[in-house]
């Protein structure tokens, strides 16, 4: 009987798949049993290196290139998925894009980019992979990889704090009209996660640490730490969770202040 977890059987395409939260989100979609499409932008050496690891899983994979700053053609993705895979059961919009400005430095094509990105590429993925699962009549599972930025805001982000806030009501949208089909909406929203930490941001190296101060959890989180809520949500487990965020950040939107370093034990 398989479990709860397991996925043997499913395929799975995962948008940004091949590096960083992505490349550890498509390894444990493998790993509890899924063949995956992975979609990548340019990277072809790091696509094709998650693909080995994945057929070394005994999954197959199939690789797709695509910008998703270009929304044409997104539809087509999904049905090349279907055509090469057989079948699509799990979406994870995962790929996003953000850059560190001024609110004064902002300007439209940034504006636009972000969320062409960020908010309409995971959109229309969703309604043509949600057409396919509708025409199966077997449901499905849509994911969105939002970011605690889509629940509270970051200076010197106010675009990608936008365009992860409109994902995340983009999520409870779709969860309502898709219900109907047993077809469920979720979110993962990460906080700071060891791969993607802003590399290209220009930040004062004293950034990390001061960040690390305010982690209840008192580190970075990793992209298997991430991948599991996606396993989660994938799979039978998650089959009565819809339209619902799971935030994963070491406890970081938890705490309002860091005030636990202050208090003096012994004045309690």
């Amino acid at each position: 009987m398989k479990g709860r977890f397991d996925l043997s059987g499913k395929v799975a395409l995962v948008t940004g798949g091949s590096r960083g939260i992505g490349a550890g989100i498509s390894l444990a979609l493998a790993d509890a049993g899924a063949d995956l499409a992975v979609l990548f932008r340019s990277r072809r050496d790091a696509a094709d290196q998650i693909r080995n690891n994945i057929i070394d899983l005994g999954r197959r994979c199939e690789l797709f290139q695509h910008d998703l700053a270009e929304l044409n053609g997104l539809d087509a993705v999904v049905d090349d998925v279907v055509d090469r895979l057989g079948r699509l059961d799990v979406l994870v919009n995962n790929a996003g894009i953000a850059h560190l400005l001024a609110f004064d430095q902002v300007d439209r094509e940034v504006m636009d980019l972000t969320f062409r990105v960020n908010a309409m590429a995971p959109f229309f993925p969703a309604q043509a992979a949600a057409k396919r699962m509708i025409g199966r009549g077997e449901g499905g599972r849509i994911i969105n990889i939002s970011s605690t930025n889509g629940r509270v805001a970051e200076a010197l982000l106010a675009p990608y704090n936008a365009s992860k806030g409109a994902l995340e009501l983009i999520t409870k949208s779709l969860a309502i009209e898709l219900a109907p089909h047993r077809i469920t909406v979720n979110s993962v929203a990460p906080g700071l996660i060891e791969t993607e930490i802003g590399e290209e941001f220009d930040l004062d190296p004293a950034f990390e640490r001061y960040a690390i101060e305010h982690i209840p959890l008192g580190r970075y989180g990793q992209s298997e730490e991430v991948a599991g809520a996606v396993v989660y949500l994938a799979g039978e487990a998650g089959r009565y969770t819809t339209g619902q965020c799971i935030v994963i950040d070491g406890g970081l939107t938890a705490d309002q202040f860091p005030r636990l370093r202050f208090f003096k034990a012994d004045q309690a």
